[in-house]
């Protein structure tokens, strides 16, 4: 077995962390099993047994604490409506008896749970038939994590720490509470913040559920390196683990690197299936079946070993068992020129309409020079719309600048193949921010590529844009300090309105502010620095009236970097489920 990025991490060390008290003692990590397939390799954070880390695993249970419980609750809940089913059935039946439907059942909420990637690694000496091993990416490279958590409706900070994926404490946010108190009078809301945080593994930003509610937090990773071969700027949210994932936006193709990493922060072991299509369409890639996640572990696979010199690769993976967070570190190498680094992410699950807003489209008569030339076919904007049924999709494309609707090049109507990935190239669009809405009669999954960088001989960047979830209501949006950062909304059809309030790395949440969005436009609002003396890292979103869509757009003055968050969707608040009574 090898030992990468994710083996040997530092001991943590204190950061500047808004209502903290300071790190506890963590348990130690183990190393993975050994993968299935010979194209993949497992990572933990340390080096001690399974039993080890078990047991730290029972240390760590803040972060899935609540949803065991709402778990228990749930089957709690089914085992007594089964009770009465049986009940009914042994006893007399009146004539007039009559079915009646249960209410809906409360579940105690969980965790809020966002795991962070990584940082960037250089893949190296990985011919096929070998795990991946990973150099340092650069001499200048940092990853930061910022985020926040908020104050109750009673003015009390949750429980909330980031921390390693195995588990090693990084940071606490906010100790536990305890019990909550009624309040006098509506107390302002606070937030506990993690400003800046150096990591150099998987971390996870935890919260814990306060008044059968579930915490409102959110958090941001971001990337920067000045040299090397991934240099450029890439940024992720903090990501909700799920069971079933989809991707937009792979390239095996030569020149193209494409690493996927699963991460396991439960206690549950996952075992992940990944389904594959590519431009002519489904692949059958043997070793993509019974991918097992360690619990605390992150489990890296080369997608060029699974499918092979694949310009457009979309990714379906489902885990049986724990859920867990996908991400795609894809990078470019052009001869010797570094073509840009980025995260990719999942958007949301195929549909008949998918939005994507952040687009920063550059001027079209030089990305058409640019595009012309040898290996830069993928350095202009495009979207790439994956149709996993069998059926082909007549997809509608409209997009959407701050003065209104733009003509799309070629008319706007595409047919995608069934089950395949089909690009529709946006390079004659006038420069500008945009949000594009793609809808169809066939359900479908899609995101949208921006590039930076108009010289053939210097250093270019690109990032991928999921589509997201409508915007509602109390989003934490974190976002990376320095550079420069905007947040993009766009309202497809139908007037919104946003307010957007400041979190600032002392804790504090300062006032609103308001934007009003009509229909079919975009608003681009920068971020500032500082609000009253204190640096911005992060927003509260909310939105009302018609559907709505965020980004965070991000730049680097002078250099051709660029990067987008799409806004993750809020907090679930407290869950319920239907209980059926029959047999």
């Amino acid at each position: 077995m090898h030992k990468d990025g994710n083996d040997g991490v530092p001991p943590a060390h204190k950061e500047d962390v808004a209502s903290a008290a300071g790190p506890t003692a963590g348990p130690e990590g183990s190393d993975a099993p050994a993968g299935t397939a010979d194209h993949t390799a497992d990572h933990a954070g340390g080096s001690a047994p399974a039993a080890g880390r078990l047991k730290g695993f029972k240390a760590r249970g803040t972060a899935v604490r609540g949803t065991v419980a709402g778990l228990t609750w749930a089957v709690v809940i089914v085992a007594a409506a089964g009770s009465l089913v049986a009940a009914a059935s042994m006893g007399p039946q009146s004539s007039g008896s009559r079915t009646l439907e249960a209410p809906l059942a409360a579940v105690p909420a969980g965790s809020n749970v966002g795991i962070c990637p990584g940082p960037a690694r250089l893949l190296e000496g990985t011919p096929v038939g070998t795990d991946p091993q990973f150099s340092p990416e650069s001499a200048t490279a940092k990853t930061l994590v910022n985020g926040a958590v908020l104050s109750t409706n009673a003015g009390v900070l949750p429980g909330s720490r980031l921390a390693e994926l195995n588990g090693n404490p990084l940071a606490e946010i906010a100790k536990d509470p305890g019990s909550p108190t009624a309040a006098t009078a509506p107390p302002a809301l606070l937030a506990g913040v993690v400003s800046e945080r150096s990591v150099d593994s998987v971390s996870v930003l935890s919260a814990d559920a306060a008044g059968n509610q579930q915490a409102t937090a959110g958090g941001v990773m971001s990337y920067t390196a000045t040299d090397g071969d991934l240099q450029g700027l890439a940024a992720a949210g903090c990501q909700a683990p799920s069971n079933d994932l989809w991707l937009v936006g792979a390239n095996t193709s030569l020149g193209r690197t494409a690493v996927l990493n699963l991460s396991n922060a439960s206690s549950t072991p996952a075992t992940v299936s990944l389904d594959l299509y590519g431009a002519e369409g489904r692949i059958q890639a043997p070793g993509s079946r019974g991918l097992l996640v360690a619990p605390g572990t992150t489990r890296s696979i080369v997608l060029a070993g699974l499918a092979p010199g694949q310009p457009k690769l979309s990714i379906h993976a489902r885990s049986a068992g724990g859920p867990v967070a996908a991400v795609i570190q894809q990078s470019v190498l052009r001869g010797l020129t570094p073509g840009g680094v980025d995260f990719i992410v999942p958007g949301a699950a195929p549909a008949t309409r998918q939005v994507m807003s952040g687009l920063d489209i550059q001027d079209p008569a030089s990305t058409k020079a640019l595009i012309a030339k040898q290996g830069f076919v993928d350095a202009a904007a495009a979207l790439q719309i994956a149709v996993p049924g069998p059926a082909d999709a007549v997809v509608e494309i409209k997009l959407y600048s701050r003065d209104g609707q733009k003509a799309l090049p070629g008319g706007g109507v595409v047919t995608a193949k069934g089950g395949s990935v089909t690009e529709v190239s946006l390079a004659g669009v006038p420069a500008g921010q945009y949000t594009v809405a793609a809808s169809s009669d066939v359900s479908f999954a899609a995101a949208a590529r921006v590039t930076r960088g108009l010289k053939s001989d210097g250093a270019t960047d690109f990032a991928w844009s999921p589509s997201s979830a409508r915007l509602g209501s109390q989003h934490v949006v974190a976002v990376p300090r320095g550079g420069e950062r905007y947040l993009v909304f766009g309202a497809p059809e139908g007037r919104a309105k946003i307010t957007y309030t400041p979190i600032t790395a002392d804790g504090k949440v300062r006032t609103a502010a308001a934007a009003d969005i009509a229909g079919g436009t975009t608003a681009v609002i920068k971020v500032p620095a500082e609000v009253a003396d204190s640096a911005v890292l992060g927003y509260v979103v909310s939105a009302s009236g018609d559907a709505a869509y965020g980004t965070v757009l991000l730049e680097q003055d002078g250099r051709a970097d660029i990067g987008a968050v799409a806004v993750a969707p809020g907090a679930a608040g407290q869950e319920q489920v239907a209980v059926k009574l029959g047999y």
